[in-house]
C-alpha cells in the first residue's frame, strides 16, 4: 500500500519504513524563511514521466514498477509570502498544466535528485531572475530538484538500478527529502595552497604513484622533469603549480602527443612507407630541421602549399583563433571584403562522462574560438561517434553510462546549446562503431564571417587594457583539458565531476550580440576566449612574464581556492585588449548587452602590465599570488617545454581488406543499406537541432516534398545583421572508421575525398576550398604499433591535400581514446569548407519521373581516385551546373550508389530504373563519385573520368533492377525503423476531433492614426535568439525596427529597463516579441521569463494603452506566442491573469524539439497581420520548438473559431487540417498553429515567418512568403 507522507512527518525524528523518506519537518514552530512548493505536470501532458516509466520496465527490465510520477521541487529564500504565493502561480507552475502541492504524494518509493553544489542550474537561475523581474527587487535564493515518486513493488535492489539510472554522480546526487534551515550556502574558508614537500628529493620510482595519488595527465618523464626543475629552484611546488603544469602541458592544451619525436619508422607496406618518403622529400625543400613528429606531418601540407602560392586568401596572425580565410561577399549594398572562420572542436571525455554537459560545452567551446576573432557564428555542425544504442541496458560496460542514455543525452545537451544561442545546425551525424564504446566521439564544428573591416589584430602597447567580459569563475570545469588527455578505467570515471563545464547558452548569445557589432568590435585590439586552462591559459597567453592576483578575479560564489581560480574552465568569459581611451565605451557597450565587463590589466611603459587582476613583467616568469601569498612562481622556458622530451619509435602496419562486401540479390541488398546502422534514417536525431535559425539555411537537411533525402554539405547565406547577402558558405565532412581500422593511410585519404566531393555535389566550386581535420585515437603510450596508425593517417591526409592542391589550415587532435583494453577506431575526420553563391546550389533529391541519370567516376588507382582525374571531373561537374544541366547530384559514400541512388528517391517520392547491373559495384565503395540527375537534353562532356549510364527516374514509386522491383514505401519503413525506439519520429495516431476552418474577414479594424514607417520595438530577453531575423524582416517590410535588451544584472537595471521599454513602447506602433529560449525555457516552461517582465505594472500599462488607444498591434513567434498566450494577450486581447482553463502551449507530444518545414493552412484572415492571404491558401514555415502543441477544450476552439481567433492550422499535402505527425508536428488540438486577439490585432504564431527569405530551403518546394510584416506595414498605411 502507498505509504502515508503525514505518518512519516509526525515520526520524522525516528528511523521509520524506508530510509530515504525520512522528512526531517518535525521542528519547533519557527520563522519560516524557507518556502517550499512542487510542481507535477498532468497526466494529459506527462510525457516524461511516462517515457521514463517506460523506459524503466523495457530498458532495465523492472515490469514491477507500475507508475512513475516527477514532481519538481521548488526551494525559495529572501522572498515575502506574498511574492512567493504569486511566483507559485506564474514562475514555479502553469495552472492550466501543472499542478501544485505543498507536501509530497505518497508513494511506495522516493527519492530526490538535485544538482552538485557549485554546478550551474538553469531552472534555478531562471527562476530566480523571473522573481526578480517581477519584483524589481534584490535576487533570491532558489533551489531546485527532481522528485521521483515510483509505485510498484520493487525491490531495494530494483530501487537501487532505478536510482542509479536516473542520478548520473558526475553531475548531480541524490538530495534529502527534509526542507532546509537555509538555502544560503557557507562557503568554508578554502584551507592554504599545499606545498608538496620532500617532491624534490623524489625517487625515480616514485613518480608513477605521485600522478596516481593526484590523478595527473603527465607521465613519469614529466614528473621527474619537473622535480628537476624545481630542485634547480631550490624548493619544493605547491599543488597549484603541479596542476597548472599538468593543464598547460596537457595533450588538450598543448599537443603533447603530436609533439613526440618521432625517431624511427618502420613501413609493412610500400605504399604508406612512400607516403612518408614524400614527406620527408617536402621537408627536405622546406629546409625545415626540427624533428619529426605527428604535428610536423600534419602541418607538412600547409607549408607546402604556402610556399607554392596556392594559398593567397589564408589569413594569418598573430592572433590565432580559429581558421581564418578572405573573400568577397555579396551583400545588398556592393562586393565587400570579409573574413570567413571556421572551427572544430571536440568534447569525447565530458561527453562520455557527463553528456548533456559534455555536449553543450562541445559546441559552446566551438563558437567561442570564432566568435574571439569579432565574427558572428551562424551555422553549425554535428559529427559523432557510438557503440550500437540499441543494445541491453545490462550490456553497458561496468563503470560506463548506457551508450542509450550517451547519445541520446548529448544530442539533448547539443542541441539544447545551439538552439538556445541561435545556430543553424545543418548537418548532424553519428557514427557507429563498437570502438566508440571506449569513449564517445563528440565533435562541433562551426562556421562563422566578419566584415574585414571589423577585425582589428593588433600587439598591446604602453596603456592598453585587458577587460574580462561574460561569465564568472567557477569550481565548474576544473581540471577539463586533463581529464580529456587521459585514458580512463572504471576506477578514474569516478572521480571526474568537476571536469565537465557547465554551459549557459543565454550568456554566450549575449556575447555573439557584442561581438557582432561593428562600434564594439572596433574597439578590440586583441581577444581570448576562456577554454581549457581558464584564467591561466586566457590571461597566461598574453605575454611571456605574467603576475596575476587570484583574488580579484570575479567568483560565481565564495569558497573557491587559489587552484580553482586558477584552472577553472567556467564557459562564456572573454579577455579583450583595448585602448586605454577606448575602455569605457567597451565597457558601456557591453552593459548594453546586460554584460559584465571589468577591467583586469594596465599595459604600462615597462613595457608592462600593471593590473587589477595581472601585470606583465619583464621576468619572462608567470606568478600567481592569492590570499597575498605566491603560490605559481615558475619560469617561461619550464612551461613552454611542455614537460620532458619524448621519443618514440612508430611501425606502420601492412593494411588490410577494407572493400565493402555485400551479397544476395538487389532485393535483399538494397533493404540490407536501408536497415544499416550506419546507412538509415537520422531523421529523428536531427529535427531536434534548429537548422533554420538566422533566417539564411539555403538547403535544408532533409529535402523534397517529404523532408526525407539528406543533404550533402551544410549551406548558408553569410550572416550579415539586418543586411542581405547572395555569398554562402559551404561545410561538408568525409570519415568511414570501418576504412580506417584496416587501413588508416586509406581511411584518411579518402575522408578528404568524401568532404571536397560533398561540396562540388552541393553546387561550390573546386575553388578555395580549405580543410580542417579532426584526429582521434586510442591511447598510444609506448607501443610502436599504435603510434603507426595516427603516423600512417596523417601521411594519407598529408598526401590527399598535395594531390588536391588544398591544405588543412586547422584541427583538433585527441589522442586518448582507450577505456581500459578497448580502443576507439582510428579516426581522421576531414571537415571541407568554401564560399560560393546560393545561386549554384544543388540538392540531391531526385526532382521528376524521366529524366536521365548518370555515374560519373574518377579513374581510381586501387581504392584511391587518381588525383588527375578526380580534379577534372569536379571542374567538369561544376561547369555542368553551371550551365543548369543537373537537377539532382549525389555523391557515392558508404552506402554506395545503390544507397545514394535510394535516398535520391525517398525526397520526392520518384522511382529509379537501373540500366547499369554490376550490383558489387552498385554496392561498393566509390568516393569521389556521383550520381548526377540530369536534364532533358543535357550532355556530359568527355574526360579523363567514366560516365555510367545508370538508368532513369520513374514514377513507380518503386527500384527496378532487372526482373526485381522494391516499392519505395517498404525500403522507407526499414529505413526508418531502425533507430526509431532511441530517435523517435513517429508518435501514437490521436483520436480526437478535427477540421478544416475558415473565416473570411468582411471588414477589419483600422487605426485611426497612420504612418507611413510605423515603429517596431523588439525585445531581447536573456536566450531571445531571433531578433536579428526578425528586424531584417520588419525593415524589409517597410518598418522601423528597434531592438531593446532587457538588462537584468542588477535590481537598477531591471528599474531602468522597465521605464525605458515602457517609454519606448508609448513611442512605437508594434511591438514584435521574437523567438528564442527566453531564460532557456526555464523554469520548466517556455515563456515564463517575459511574462514576469510584462507583468510588471509600468509595461503592462503601456502595452494596454498601445492596443485599447492608440490601435497598435502586437505579434508573437514562437517564444513571443508562449509568452502573449500566457500573458492572455491571445485570444483574450489583454494582461490577464493565470487561469487553469485558458488555452496554452505545452511539450510536443512527442517530447522532444521539433524542427523542420511544415505547411499550415489559412483558418482566419481576420487579423491585420494576414490582410494579404485567403482562407484555405497553404503557406510553407519554418518550424523549431520543443513547446508549441496548442492546447485547449472543445468549447474554447468552438468560441475561437466562430469569432474568427484561429489563424493558421497546419496542414497535409493536400492542405487540410492534420494530426499526423509529419504535418503536425506537437500534436496541437484541431492542428491550430496560430490565434489571434478578438479583434485580430494581437497574433501569435509557432512558424517563424520572419525567416522566409527568398533563396531559403531550395530543396523543399512551397510557397513561403504570406506577406505577414508586410500586411501589418500596410495597416498603418
Amino acid at each position: 500500500m502507498p505509504q502515508d507522507c503525514s505518518a512519516i512527518r509526525r515520526a520524522a525524528r525516528k528511523e521509520t519504513i524506508h530510509e530515504e523518506r525520512k522528512l526531517s519537518l518535525g521542528r519547533k514552530p519557527r520563522l519560516k524563511m524557507v518556502y517550499r512548493i512542487y510542481s507535477e505536470k498532468k497526466a494529459s501532458v506527462s510525457s516524461h514521466a511516462a517515457a521514463l516509466c517506460a523506459d524503466i520496465r523495457t530498458l532495465l527490465g523492472i515490469p514491477g514498477l507500475e507508475r512513475l510520477r516527477v514532481l519538481h521541487r521548488y526551494d525559495a529564500e529572501g522572498i515575502t509570502k506574498e511574492l512567493f504565493d504569486e511566483s507559485v502561480k506564474t514562475v514555479f507552475s502553469e495552472p492550466v498544466l501543472d499542478d501544485v502541492c505543498e507536501e509530497l504524494p505518497d508513494a511506495d518509493r522516493v527519492f530526490a535528485v538535485e544538482y552538485l553544489p557549485g554546478q550551474f542550474d538553469q531552472r534555478a537561475d531562471s527562476a530566480a531572475q523571473c522573481i526578480r523581474l517581477m519584483s524589481r527587487g534584490e535576487r533570491p535564493e532558489i533551489r531546485t530538484a527532481e522528485v521521483y515518486l515510483l509505485y510498484g513493488n520493487l525491490t531495494d535492489d530494483e530501487f537501487g538500478v532505478i536510482k542509479k539510472y536516473v542520478i548520473n554522480p558526475v553531475e548531480a546526487r541524490e538530495a534529502a527529502l527534509g526542507v532546509p534551515e537555509t538555502l544560503r550556502i557557507s562557503h568554508p574558508e578554502p584551507a592554504p595552497i599545499e606545498t608538496l614537500d620532500g617532491f624534490t628529493s623524489m625517487e625515480d620510482g616514485g613518480a608513477a604513484a605521485f600522478i596516481e595519488k593526484y590523478s595527473l595527465a603527465m607521465d613519469c618523464a614529466d614528473v621527474l622533469f619537473c622535480r628537476d626543475y624545481f630542485a634547480s629552484e631550490k624548493r619544493d611546488p605547491t599543488m597549484t603549480e603541479i596542476r597548472m603544469i599538468d593543464t598547460y602541458w596537457s595533450d588538450h592544451c598543448r599537443h603533447t602527443t603530436f609533439l613526440t619525436t618521432i625517431d624511427s619508422v618502420r613501413f609493412e607496406d610500400k605504399e604508406v612507407g612512400d607516403a612518408y618518403e614524400r614527406y620527408l622529400a617536402a621537408r627536405r625543400e622546406q629546409g625545415r630541421t626540427k624533428d619529426i613528429c605527428l604535428m610536423d606531418i600534419a602541418t607538412a601540407a600547409l607549408r607546402s602549399l604556402k610556399a607554392q602560392g596556392k594559398l593567397p586568401k589564408l589569413d594569418e596572425s598573430e592572433e590565432i583563433n580559429a581558421c581564418t580565410v578572405k573573400f568577397t561577399a555579396k551583400t545588398d549594398g556592393g562586393d565587400e571584403d570579409w573574413l570567413l572562420l571556421f572551427k572544430n572542436e571536440t568534447h569525447n571525455h565530458p561527453t562520455e562522462i557527463e553528456p548533456f554537459g559534455g555536449a553543450a560545452t562541445c559546441i559552446g567551446g566551438a563558437i567561442r574560438d570564432p566568435l574571439s576573432g569579432r565574427a558572428y557564428v551562424y551555422s553549425a555542425m554535428r559529427v559523432t561517434g557510438a557503440a550500437d544504442p540499441r543494445r541491453s541496458v545490462a550490456e553497458t560496460i561496468p563503470g560506463k553510462l548506457p551508450q542509450r542514455k550517451i547519445v541520446t543525452t548529448a544530442a539533448d545537451g547539443y542541441s539544447s546549446y545551439g538552439n538556445q544561442i541561435g545556430l543553424a545546425t545543418g548537418q548532424v551525424r553519428e557514427i557507429y562503431h563498437d570502438g566508440y564504446a571506449a569513449k564517445r566521439m563528440e565533435i562541433g564544428a562551426v562556421i562563422a564571417a566578419a566584415p574585414a573591416e571589423n577585425v582589428r589584430r593588433e600587439r598591446p602597447v604602453c596603456g592598453d587594457v585587458v577587460i574580462l567580459v561574460g561569465g564568472r569563475t567557477g569550481r565548474d570545469g576544473c581540471g577539463g583539458a586533463t581529464g580529456s588527455s587521459k585514458s580512463h578505467t572504471k576506477k578514474s570515471l569516478e572521480v571526474c565531476g568537476a571536469e565537465v563545464q557547465k554551459g549557459n547558452a543565454p550568456e554566450e548569445r549575449k556575447l555573439q550580440r557584442l561581438f557582432a557589432s561593428h562600434d564594439a568590435a572596433r574597439l578590440i585590439k586583441r581577444c581570448n576566449d576562456f577554454g581549457a586552462g581558464g584564467v591561466s591559459v586566457a590571461i597566461g597567453e598574453l605575454a611571456d612574464g605574467l603576475d596575476i592576483n587570484l583574488d580579484l578575479v570575479t567568483k560565481k560564489y565564495d569558497g573557491l581556492g587559489g587552484t580553482e581560480l586558477a584552472i577553472s574552465e567556467s564557459q562564456e568569459r572573454m579577455a579583450v585588449v583595448c585602448a586605454p581611451e577606448d575602455a569605457e565605451k567597451f565597457i558601456a557597450l557591453a552593459g548594453k548587452e546586460n554584460l559584465e565587463a571589468t577591467v583586469v590589466a594596465e599595459v604600462t611603459a615597462e613595457p608592462r602590465l600593471v593590473t587589477v587582476v595581472a601585470r606583465v613583467t619583464d621576468t619572462d616568469r608567470l606568478t600567481m599570488t592569492w590570499r597575498g601569498t605566491k603560490i605559481v612562481d615558475l619560469s617561461r622556458d619550464f612551461i613552454n617545454s611542455n614537460g620532458a622530451p619524448k621519443h618514440i619509435g612508430a611501425v606502420c602496419a601492412a593494411p588490410g581488406d577494407f572493400a565493402k562486401k555485400s551479397e544476395g540479390d538487389f532485393t535483399s541488398r538494397i533493404f540490407g543499406v536501408a536497415s544499416d546502422l550506419n546507412s538509415c534514417s537520422q531523421r529523428g536525431l536531427a529535427q531536434r537541432f534548429d537548422s533554420t535559425i538566422g533566417a539564411s539555411t539555403v538547403l535544408m537537411p532533409f529535402g523534397g516534398k517529404n523532408q526525407i533525402t539528406p543533404t550533402e554539405a551544410m549551406v548558408n547565406r553569410i550572416f550579415a545583421g539586418e543586411r542581405r547577402t547572395k555569398s554562402a558558405s559551404f561545410m561538408s565532412w568525409g570519415f568511414n572508421p570501418f576504412i580506417t581500422e584496416k587501413s588508416p593511410y586509406h581511411g584518411a585519404y579518402l575522408a578528404v575525398v568524401e568532404s571536397v566531393a560533398k561540396l562540388i555535389a552541393a553546387g561550390a566550386s573546386f575553388e578555395d576550398v580549405y580543410l580542417t581535420f579532426q584526429e582521434y585515437f586510442e591511447k598510444p603510450g609506448t607501443d610502436e604499433r599504435r603510434w603507426g596508425k595516427p603516423l600512417a593517417a596523417l601521411l594519407g591526409a598529408f598526401d590527399a591535400q598535395n594531390d588536391l592542391g588544398i591544405a588543412s589550415v586547422g584541427g583538433k587532435d585527441s589522442m586518448s581514446g582507450s577505456f581500459e583494453k578497448l580502443d576507439v577506431p582510428p579516426t581522421l575526420c576531414s571537415f571541407a569548407v568554401t564560399t560560393g553563391t546560393e545561386d549554384t546550389v544543388l540538392s540531391p533529391e531526385f526532382k521528376g519521373a524521366g529524366h536521365r541519370t548518370v555515374w560519373l567516376r574518377p579513374r581510381y588507382s586501387g581504392a584511391l581516385p587518381v588525383k588527375e582525374s578526380f580534379i577534372a571531373l569536379m571542374n567538369a561537374f561544376y561547369g555542368m551546373n553551371e550551365k543548369g544541366d543537373i537537377l539532382a547530384a549525389s555523391t557515392v559514400k558508404y552506402s554506395g550508389c545503390a544507397g545514394a541512388v535510394m535516398e535520391m528517391a525517398f525526397g520526392n517520392s520518384v522511382g529509379f530504373d537501373f540500366a547499369f547491373t554490376d550490383a558489387d559495384a552498385l554496392f561498393g565503395y566509390a568516393y569521389g563519385s556521383f550520381v548526377a540527375e540530369l536534364r532533358d537534353g543535357a550532355s556530359v562532356p568527355d574526360g579523363d573520368w567514366e560516365c555510367i549510364e545508370l538508368g532513369t527516374t520513374s514514377d513507380t514509386d518503386a527500384l527496378t533492377y532487372a526482373d526485381e522491383s522494391v516499392p519505395l514505401a517498404g525500403l522507407l519503413e526499414a529505413y526508418d525503423s531502425v533507430l526509431e525506439d532511441v530517435f523517435p519520429v513517429k508518435t501514437p495516431e490521436i483520436a480526437a476531433p478535427i477540421c478544416d476552418f475558415s473565416h473570411a474577414a468582411s471588414e477589419r479594424v483600422r487605426p485611426a492614426h497612420h504612418f507611413a514607417a510605423p515603429r517596431a520595438l523588439i525585445p531581447v530577453f536573456p536566450g531571445t535568439n531571433c531578433e536579428f531575423d526578425t528586424a531584417q524582416a520588419l525593415s524589409k517590410a517597410g518598418a522601423v525596427p528597434e531592438v531593446f535588451v532587457i538588462n537584468n544584472l542588477t535590481a537598477q537595471g531591471i528599474a531602468d529597463s522597465v521605464s525605458e521599454f515602457e517609454r519606448k513602447i508609448r513611442n512605437s506602433q508594434m511591438i514584435v516579441i521574437p523567438g528564442g529560449f527566453s531564460g532557456g525555457d526555464e523554469p520548466e516552461g517556455s515563456g515564463k521569463f517575459i511574462t514576469a517582465f510584462f507583468r510588471n505594472g509600468a509595461v503592462a500599462d503601456a502595452v494596454n494603452e498601445l492596443l485599447k488607444n492608440r490601435d497598435g498591434l502586437v505579434c508573437g513567434i514562437c517564444n513571443g506566442f508562449q509568452a502573449l498566450i500566457k500573458l492572455g494577450l491571445v485570444p483574450f486581447g489583454e494582461i490577464t491573469p493565470a487561469s487553469a482553463d485558458a488555452p496554452t502551449l505545452t511539450y510536443n507530444v512527442i517530447g522532444r524539439h521539433q524542427s523542420g518545414l511544415v505547411r499550415t493552412r489559412i483558418a482566419s484572415n481576420k487579423s491585420p497581420w494576414l490582410s494579404a492571404t485567403e482562407p484555405g491558401q497553404v503557406y510553407t514555415v519554418a518550424i523549431s520548438h520543443g513547446e508549441g502543441r496548442f492546447i485547449a477544450s472543445d468549447e474554447t476552439v468552438k468560441t475561437l473559431a466562430a469569432a474568427g481567433q484561429i489563424a493558421t492550422q497546419y496542414a497535409d499535402a493536400e492542405g487540410h487540417a492534420s494530426y499526423d505527425i509529419r504535418s503536425n508536428p506537437n500534436g496541437s488540438v484541431y492542428a491550430i498553429e496560430g490565434i489571434t486577439s478578438p479583434d485580430g490585432r494581437v497574433i501569435g504564431k509557432m512558424g517563424h515567418v520572419e525567416r522566409s527569405a527568398p533563396g531559403n530551403y531550395r530543396n523543399v518546394d512551397g510557397e513561403y512568403d504570406m506577406h505577414f510584416f508586410e500586411s501589418g506595414v500596410k495597416y498603418f498605411g
